[in-house]
């Protein structure tokens, strides 16, 4: 089995951007995490330094490689820090940081 994991720590989520399946919204400093396997990217998050992690709402997402699913982690931190899709899904957060040409690799410079 093949997967790959993220972790981004110190992002400050604006009001009412981190939604749970768990707790409802968080805000405040966090830490989001990404791990990808079996095509699926699973998003989970944590108030930074806490030992207790949830679960984004709409995760997982399909995602058909680990590259995508990096692309797709730095698009849900760059929506929690306050980007023009802070508001999005995740589904939606997917489809804007999926490459155009899935055989064509992209790197984001991080």
């Amino acid at each position: 089995m093949t997967w790959a994991s993220w972790t981004t720590v110190g992002i400050h989520a604006l009001p009412d951007t981190v939604r749970t399946e768990e707790i409802g919204v968080l805000n405040g400093d966090l830490t989001i995490h990404t791990t990808w396997s079996e095509d699926l990217a699973h998003v989970a998050v944590q108030h930074t330094g806490s030992s207790d992690w949830y679960t984004m709402a709409g995760s997982p997402v399909p995602c058909p490689s680990e590259e995508a699913s990096r692309s797709f982690h730095q698009a849900v931190v760059e929506a929690v820090r306050g980007g023009e899709r802070a508001d999005a899904s995740l589904e939606e957060l997917f489809a804007a940081a999926a490459p155009a040409d899935p055989q064509t690799p992209q790197r984001d410079g991080s």
